[in-house]
């Protein structure tokens, strides 16, 4: 298994704990879920840091034992930066110039070194320089202080997160989540999103920077136990053969039942959302560089022609071919 991936949360005084908690606890479920599904991919280990061994969270919870500010981070780890109550801005100046400074001189957002913002931790990455030229969000009482502190940035209204290269911002709170999942998804999946999204209990979504919602993403907005161990199954091996009987099976129930319980739940039918997973599969494949043939052997598809013909059906531009790179 590859060297863990490390994640820094920097935490002042009167941080905002579910900016950082909610996060957190998504990449801990990652890293078990990573585990349970043997997946060739970096686990997740977190560490929390600050200028002081000790903090007092927004809610008054005392946190102790925070690391020093790390004067280096092993290649590819992340810095997530995170809000603060609004009557702690004023707070602590002192420990604020020193965390711009340390922010300047390791410079994250470069190639090597993620940064991820979280609700206002967005004006002190604005105040280290690091949005200057970029695209940017922040909760939506701070984008006009987010305007003010970095000019050059574009600040997006309206966004529950932003990417612009190795920079990731989002509105803040439970947007933090989303943002989240997001990276789950982008460094171990969308089935490992799609778990610990589950396991959390909450509504799995994108922001609406994205233009479309994955396939292995959609219909998962629900908490029905038996139709995620079936989505699951489907979205692990989809070139495999999925009779509708096979599905409920895996759900312990009729295939009638099973195809009340999607529409339901889900949305959708059975097969349709077999359809959205097996576009998903072959879209990847196409995407990095394989003939239509194998992306339509790959996903589960009898034929190429097969594959146009869903491809066509869900409205998606251009062709299979177009979408090769």
């Amino acid at each position: 298994m590859p060297e863990p991936l490390q994640v820094v949360f920097v935490l002042q005084d009167d941080s905002l704990v579910l900016d950082w908690a909610g996060p957190a606890e998504a990449l801990r479920l990652a890293s078990l879920e990573i585990a349970a599904l043997q997946l060739d991919v970096a686990p997740f280990v977190l560490r929390f840091a600050g200028t002081h061994s000790e903090s007092t969270g927004s809610v008054g919870i005392q946190l102790q034992a925070l690391e020093p500010l790390p004067d280096r981070l092993p290649k590819d780890s992340w810095i997530v930066l995170v809000g603060r109550t609004s009557a702690a801005e004023a707070k602590s100046q002192a420990s604020r110039r020193e965390l711009i400074a340390w922010l300047s001189r390791l410079a994250p957002g470069r190639p090597g070194l993620r940064l991820v913002t979280v609700c206002s931790g967005a004006l002190l990455a604005a105040q280290a320089g690091l949005l200057d030229g970029r695209r940017a969000t922040t909760h939506h009482q701070h984008l006009d202080d987010l305007a003010r502190l970095a000019p050059s940035c574009t600040v997006l209204q309206d966004r529950a997160f932003v990417q612009d290269g190795n920079v990731f911002t989002s509105a803040g709170v439970t947007a933090g989540i989303d943002l989240a999942l997001h990276l789950i998804a982008a460094h171990a999946g969308e089935l490992v999103a799609a778990r610990v999204a589950e396991q959390m209990a909450v509504a799995l979504r994108r922001g609406p920077a994205d233009p479309e919602l994955s396939p292995l993403l959609a219909h998962r907005q629900h908490l029905n136990a038996r139709l995620h161990r079936v989505q699951d199954a489907l979205s692990v091996a989809p070139a495999e053969d999925w009779p509708l009987e096979r599905m409920a099976d895996l759900a312990a129930t009729t295939p009638r039942t099973l195809s009340r319980l999607f529409a339901q739940h889900a949305g959708t039918s059975p097969q349709a959302y077999l359809r959205g997973v097996r576009l998903a599969v072959a879209k990847r494949s196409l995407e990095t560089g394989a003939s239509v043939a194998a992306a339509s052997e790959a996903a589960g598809f009898n034929s190429e022609l097969q594959l146009r013909r869903a491809w066509a059906a869900v409205g998606w531009p251009g062709t299979p071919s177009s979408a090769r790179r």
